[in-house]
């Protein structure tokens, strides 16, 4: 199960990846600044029933006003919902590029790792060699 995780994390084009970081994280800040900054929309206007029998045509009128009710609600949910999701969105975005920053540390270690276990091996094999000869 394991081996299979690696596969699908070296196929990643991590160079893009932490090349786009910083697009992402600006997109979802501005994403962030455009909705947060918009008013919601007006909240519905609540009707009193009078009780007075209304026509073919009140009827209808009075249909429609409860349908626009409707929809303003529906509308205030939606708007809700959609600065919910944007905070959600910038959230990710920041912890996206600090995943980015903490990978690319971690790569940098890797290397200076590398770098020094090669040494440690070349000095092993010029001492045990120079251990041999003698």
């Amino acid at each position: 199960m394991a081996i299979g995780w690696l596969a699908v994390l070296q196929m990643v084009p991590w160079s893009d990846v932490i090349k786009n970081a910083p697009k992402v994280a600006d997109g979802a800040k501005k994403l962030w600044n455009t909705v947060g900054k918009k008013a919601p929309p007006p909240a519905p206007i609540a009707d009193t029933a009078t009780g007075v029998q209304l026509t073919p045509e009140g009827q209808a009128i009075a249909a429609l006003q409860a349908h626009v009710l409707a929809l303003e609600s529906a509308t205030q949910d939606l708007h809700e919902q959609m600065l919910a999701s944007s905070e959600l969105i910038e959230a990710l975005a920041e912890q996206n590029t600090q995943l980015i920053r903490r990978a690319e540390v971690n790569r940098m270690r890797l290397l200076a790792l590398a770098a020094i276990t090669a040494l440690v091996a070349v000095t092993a094999v010029v001492g045990l060699t120079l251990a041999l000869v003698r």
